[in-house]
């Protein structure tokens, strides 16, 4: 609307002040009715060529419009009607693609040229005022362009920025939500397994138990040193289900590699072991890192599930437990020489140690057999040292 407004003041300054030209009220008329129209479908002509298919209502709007244009130059004589047509420079850019721009680039310079080469009065004057005008007026129009087509990578920039944000902001939003369900996933795995653990530990304790004291009651009138020494053992299991109870409480409040390397929690589990009886060595291979707590706690609870099988099930005389630190990967490998079994499925706490390896993008491997022994191996993925791992002191 301003520069509407602008090009008329032109148009009449330049043609009544210059030239001394008094118009006519049709050329009043005419001149402000076109201009008047040029204006309302400026605003409105979203509402007046919906109807009309994409590619026609553009091709129309733009139609009507330039010779709008053309028509108050005419009327009215040239002078500021370039003014009123150099907005639709930069609705072409906005609604069109490039190579359907052009034609309006060239009609809006036509509509300048055409009242300015009809009204010379020689041909000697249309030969230098035509082409002066025509450079200026494709100036004018190509610098409106540019300008706008500026504009509006400035704004698909931004909303693209903006987008990108928006996606970004969500999809950290997504990542926290996974990662805390991973982590409470894992803090309930590991809550189940310790629960499954002390039934198990606390039930095979009582059963003992009752049935000892079942024998004492049998024999307490016939042979009190059979019935006391019953009783005895049933002390004795007793407390040693109450240790069991204790240390799988404690596994509760502490990680048992919080505040020591992974190899030394795993040699503390191989010096209870050889305790029992049971000939236990353990070799470190490769040169050791430090893990993530999360892979170093996978890897030491790996490593009792199977020692505590091969006390439980194995009937082994020798155990070996070799942890091996790999180029982006650590290994834990039990293996014992006992009786084995045709069933490689599992019990709870080998579900419970496959499913933290899982967990951590790694496997776990079981090979049995009856007669064979029992061998598990668990092998977690980490980073190449020297990247992010630094060796452990």
């Amino acid at each position: 609307m301003f520069m509407v407004i602008i090009g008329y003041v032109v148009t009449f300054v330049i043609n009544y002040g210059e030239y001394g030209r008094r118009f006519t009220f049709q050329e009043l008329f005419w001149g402000l009715s076109f201009g008047v129209i040029y204006l309302f479908l400026a605003l409105n002509d979203e509402v007046i060529f919906d109807r009309l298919p994409a590619g026609w209502a553009e091709a129309l709007f733009f139609s009507v419009q330039c010779a709008l244009v053309l028509g108050i130059g005419w009327v009215l004589g040239s002078g500021g009607n370039w003014l009123i047509g150099v907005p639709l420079a930069s609705f072409a850019v906005e609604r069109l693609a490039p190579r359907r721009r052009w034609p309006v680039y060239l009609a809006l310079i036509a509509t300048v040229i055409l009242p300015i080469a009809v009204r010379q009065t020689s041909w000697t004057d249309a030969l230098v005022n035509v082409p002066i005008n025509s450079a200026i007026a494709a100036s004018v129009v190509f610098f409106v362009a540019t300008f706008a087509q500026m504009r509006l990578n400035e704004e698909q920039a931004r909303e693209n920025a903006e987008r990108l944000m928006a996606e970004l902001e969500e999809a950290n939003v997504q990542l926290a939500a996974y990662a805390t369900q991973a982590e409470e996933l894992a803090i309930t795995q590991e809550r189940n397994r310790l629960a499954r653990e002390i039934h198990d530990n606390l039930g095979h304790y009582l059963t003992t138990v009752n049935v000892q004291i079942e024998a004492a009651k049998v024999v307490m009138d016939s042979d009190a040193e059979r019935a006391l020494d019953a009783m005895n053992k049933a002390q004795e299991l007793t407390q040693k289900g109450l240790a069991r109870v204790r240390e799988s409480v404690a596994a509760l409040r502490e990680s048992p590699v919080s505040n020591r390397p992974l190899r030394e929690a795993i040699a503390s589990l191989v010096e209870d072991a050889q305790s029992t009886g049971i000939v236990t060595e353990f070799r470190v291979v490769g040169e050791p890192q430090t893990l993530e707590h999360k892979v170093a706690l996978a890897l030491y609870r790996a490593a009792q599930e199977g020692l505590t099988n091969v006390r439980k099930h194995a009937r082994a005389s020798r155990v070996d437990v070799v942890l091996d630190f790999q180029p982006g990967e650590v290994r834990l490998e039990v293996r014992d020489n006992g009786v084995g079994t045709a069933e490689t499925s599992g019990g709870f706490g080998l579900v419970g140690i496959r499913e933290r390896m899982q967990l951590l993008g790694g496997r776990l491997e079981i090979s049995t057999g009856v007669g064979k022994g029992f061998r598990l191996t668990a092998s977690v993925p980490v980073p190449q040292a020297g990247r992010s791992l630094q060796p452990e002191e």
